[in-house]
C-alpha cells in the first residue's frame, strides 16, 4: 500500500487488473483515499490497492541517467543526470537502494534517505528542478 501523502500527480504506480496483471499507470488525481487516471476501472482506485514500483538500475538508464566510467575514474555504481549546464543529480546503487549524492569539497557525499521506488525518484527530481521528466 502507498501513502496519499508520498504521491503527486505524475508519480508512476500499479495495481492488479481483474486478471491479477500487474499494469503500470501515472497518478492524474489524489482525493480522498483514491487514486485517479482515465484508464483504471471506473477511473479511480482506492489506495489500499495501488502498489509503489521499485526503483531499478533500468529505470534509471531509461530516464537519462549514465552510470560512472571507470575508463575516467568514476564509480560505475555512481549514476548522474545533468538537467542543466552547470548542474547534475548523482544517484548511487548501493544493496538494491538507490542513495542520493550531493557535491562537496570531499567529493560526492551521500544526503537523505536512499530510494527504493520510482515515485521517490521523480518526487525527489521534482522538488530539487519543478520539472516532471521522469513520467514515462
Amino acid at each position: 500500500m502507498i501513502e496519499e501523502t508520498d504521491i503527486r500527480i505524475g508519480n508512476m504506480v500499479w495495481y492488479y487488473d481483474y486478471n491479477m496483471i500487474e499494469t503500470v499507470f501515472r497518478v492524474e488525481g489524489i482525493l480522498d483515499g483514491h487514486i485517479y487516471n482515465s484508464s483504471l476501472p471506473k477511473s479511480k482506485l482506492p489506495l489500499d490497492k495501488v502498489h509503489p514500483l521499485p526503483l531499478e538500475t533500468s529505470h534509471l538508464l531509461r530516464f537519462g541517467f549514465l552510470p560512472g566510467d571507470k575508463a575516467y575514474g568514476e564509480d560505475p555504481d555512481t549514476y548522474a543526470y545533468r538537467y542543466n549546464r552547470t548542474s547534475s543529480i548523482y544517484i548511487r546503487e548501493v544493496s538494491g537502494a538507490f542513495q542520493p549524492l550531493a557535491n562537496s569539497s570531499a567529493g560526492l557525499v551521500p544526503y537523505g534517505r536512499p530510494l527504493v521506488h520510482l515515485h521517490q525518484l521523480q518526487n525527489l527530481f521534482y522538488d530539487l528542478t519543478r520539472e516532471d521528466v521522469f513520467i514515462q
